[in-house]
């Protein structure tokens, strides 16, 4: 019988070779843990939201942010989290495509060829949307309106994605089980600390947020806030890095990551390539629990 079973394994893994096809490629089935063999769990879905501006001690431990210390003791808190450079820009552009593309400063408009995560996602038959708050429409290509700017919303630089990717917050949807495989956030310049108080940006992230961090829980899916840079002070660009959601141990976690360490844990997570510096980063491991609550 065991020889048997070896044969039928055999003959499976063989012909989905000769199909071109990974046996275990296909998407988790909802609200369950994915069965592939891997460190970093297959979420159903992942929200990642990048806020402005803000060394890490200047939000954790801080009056003025009750909601973000909040999710910190419940979840996952990187205390050795950092951001790549500044000014804020190429950051944003890192974590999506695994490279600053030379970009040094918040110049805009910008265009490039490169591969990115939200491409990637979608070859593989998963799904990517950015939602920007205070976008004026979907697809729009300005460099400011308002309180949007698009340096930080990388997305929009991207020539290999659709213009559907790039949709307005107000289209995020109400039913969580309709959102995108990865779907980045990013608050407008008053609600994402930018331009607007600590405090203002924490209380955008209780009323945006907390309702998608407790249906994650048991749906398979996760949440992870981080920022930009810190203040720039002469700091040494050490920032909050938060992960909540289903599979999260709590605990404060030292390892040192920076951007390119959750682009690569997300590309481990869902079995594409590791692209540019996310390569040589290690995927994040120690905070799964392996199973959703």
């Amino acid at each position: 019988m065991a020889n048997g079973r070896r044969w039928v394994t055999a003959i499976v893994t063989a012909t989905a070779a000769a199909l071109g096809m990974a046996v275990n490629a296909a998407p988790a089935t909802a609200g369950q843990p994915d069965s592939v063999t891997t460190a970093v769990p297959r979420f159903d879905h992942v929200v990642l939201i990048m806020m402005e501006n803000r060394g890490f001690n200047s939000i954790i431990g801080s009056s003025h942010a009750p909601y973000l210390n909040s999710l910190a003791k419940q979840y996952a808190l990187f205390t050795k989290s950092f951001a790549l450079t500044h000014p804020s820009e190429p950051n944003y552009i890192a974590l999506l495509s695994g490279s600053t593309q030379g970009v040094k400063d918040d110049s805009c408009p910008h265009t490039f060829a490169a591969d990115n995560v939200a491409h990637q996602l979608a070859a593989s038959g998963r799904s990517f949307v950015g939602y920007s708050e205070s976008l004026p429409k979907v697809g729009y290509t300005g460099c400011t309106n308002g309180d949007y700017a698009r340096k930080h919303s990388p997305w929009v630089n991207f020539s290999d994605l659709p213009t559907s990717a790039n949709q307005p917050y107000s289209s995020f949807p109400k039913d969580f089980s309709k959102l995108p495989t990865l779907a980045w956030v990013t608050p407008n310049l008053q609600d994402d600390m930018h331009d607007g108080s600590i405090q203002q940006g924490d209380t955008w992230l209780k009323k945006n947020v907390d309702g998608y961090v407790q249906w994650a829980r048991t749906h398979n899916s996760l949440l992870i806030i981080t920022w930009d840079e810190d203040e720039d002070n002469g700091g040494n660009n050490g920032i909050p890095t938060i992960f909540a959601g289903a599979q999260v141990k709590p605990g404060q976690y030292t390892e040192k990551i920076n951007h390119y360490t959750v682009l690569r844990t997300l590309e481990d997570a869902y079995g594409v390539g590791a692209l540019g510096a996310a390569a040589k980063a290690t995927a994040i491991t120690d905070v799964w629990s392996g199973s959703a609550s």
